[in-house]
């Protein structure tokens, strides 16, 4: 019976979502009202119940993407990124460019998110194809294949850092553990099978200026940009490392714990990044907040969708159905990371969101996380696995890379989804391979 008010549920929120287009964040609610009714739940709980779960789920969480957007956001406008990318080319030369488009996705998709991601390195693709006379497929899917990594597995993006919140798992785990399985998934999925699509001829949209040489004039250096990209890693990975080799010591341990905090290590980045790609670069501090304030309307929608899924978890908990679907699960013999792998997949193939794929998910077998009997940091990144699965036309990356690269339906499906799809099976194998180690 849990189980089918769950599917019934499930299946609500994809007919709201894709019949009726109904908003994401309005659809988890009307179905976590609808579910906590229909489970139990007294009528005057279920509101308190999805606010809770509101409260939970967002925390520290509308910090870190708050202050992840404003990062994004300078380091964007400031031309850093475009510097980047110069400087790995010149250094990996015509022959490795794909190894250098690789970095460049991974180091500019780690504080970006991947809209904006996207929307920023294009050019950069469209410049390196047209100099080197390469095809725009060869040089573009590596770094796509990059950015999806970094959207589906690593903090602190949205859907990775809610659910590490969610599950109570360590953000700094999650993002040494999803490197190691992110990198060769984005091997595979970007260099090698971009040398497959020799018959897709992609040519950039019309009219299409890049902008990368005048921004490149103006652009920091190259140290200071990679270093104010990779701020968060770089706390949150130094402190992970010095927490390993001194976990008790007296003075040590708690001022890295501060630093590798998610919140304090976003705030440190930014701060850092709006003094040397802000003010000592010229720019007003008037200037400077109005674009940050600006920047954060691109995640005011996401935090709405992880607020709703939130609700929609803790109406499973407090209804019991969360307790009663981890039983079955746990006894289906199964491995829990590959059914977590599998539900993300499902959503995500119905719904088209990574992010609404993910959180529902989360919601559905957290008691799996709690239960003590998985890797709670492997948990999370098989639900983002999971989500990145076989992205088709209800999900707005499919059609951005469509338009952007001038190809069919079909040739999208043949690259883009194939691409996606790669990553996420490969990522579920390094999972379980690493889970086998751990």
């Amino acid at each position: 019976m849990s189980l089918m008010m769950v599917a019934g549920a499930i299946v609500l929120l994809l007919l709201l979502i894709i019949i009726f287009r109904l908003n994401a964040f309005i659809s988890f609610i009307i179905v976590s009202v609808l579910l906590g009714l229909c489970s139990g739940l007294p009528a005057g709980t279920v509101a308190g119940s999805i606010q809770k779960g509101i409260g939970e789920t967002l925390g520290s969480l509308v910090m870190i993407l708050g202050f992840g957007a404003m990062l994004g956001k300078l380091v964007a406008d400031s031309g850093a990124a475009s510097r980047i990318t110069s400087l790995l080319i010149k250094l990996f030369g015509i022959k490795n460019i794909q190894w250098a488009m690789v970095l460049t996705g991974f180091i500019v998709g780690i504080p970006m998110f991947y809209n904006v991601g996207f929307v920023v390195l294009i050019p950069l693709v469209f410049t390196v194809a047209e100099s080197t006379g390469l095809p725009l497929l060869y040089v573009g899917v590596p770094m796509l294949a990059s950015l999806s990594v970094t959207h589906g597995f690593l903090p602190p993006h949205p859907s990775p850092t809610a659910i590490a919140g969610m599950f109570g798992a360590d953000i700094g785990k999650t993002l040494l553990y999803g490197t190691i399985i992110g990198l060769p998934s984005i091997a595979v999925a970007g260099p090698f099978f971009s040398r497959t699509l020799k018959k897709i001829h992609a040519t950039p949209i019309k009219d299409f200026v890049s902008t990368e040489g005048n921004q490149e004039k103006s652009s920091p250096g190259s140290l200071i940009s990679i270093v104010t990209t990779l701020m968060p890693v770089i706390l949150i990975g130094l402190s992970s490392i010095a927490l390993i080799i001194f976990p008790h010591a007296a003075y040590i341990s708690p001022l890295f714990r501060f630093l590798g905090d998610p919140v304090i290590a976003m705030l440190l980045s930014l701060l850092l990044a709006v003094w040397l790609l802000g003010i000592a670069r010229g720019r007003k501090m008037d200037e400077l907040m109005e674009s940050l304030a600006h920047s954060v309307s691109s995640v005011t929608m996401i935090l709405l969708i992880i607020a709703g899924a939130g609700g929609f978890k803790q109406v499973l908990i407090d209804s019991g159905i969360s307790d009663k679907i981890a039983s079955l699960l746990g006894n289906s013999g199964l491995s829990p990371l590959f059914l977590a792998w599998s539900i993300a997949a499902l959503i995500r193939v119905c719904v088209g969101s990574a992010t609404v794929a993910g959180l529902t998910t989360a919601g559905i077998v957290l008691p799996l996380a709690t239960g003590g009997t998985v890797n709670k940091e492997l948990l999370v990144l098989a639900i983002g696995a999971g989500s990145l699965t076989l992205s088709h036309v209800n999900d707005g990356g499919f059609w951005m890379f469509k338009e952007y690269f001038n190809l069919s339906v079909k040739e999208t499906f043949m690259s883009w989804t194939v691409m996606e799809t790669l990553v996420s099976i490969l990522g579920l194998g390094g999972i379980l391979l690493l889970n086998m180690i751990i």
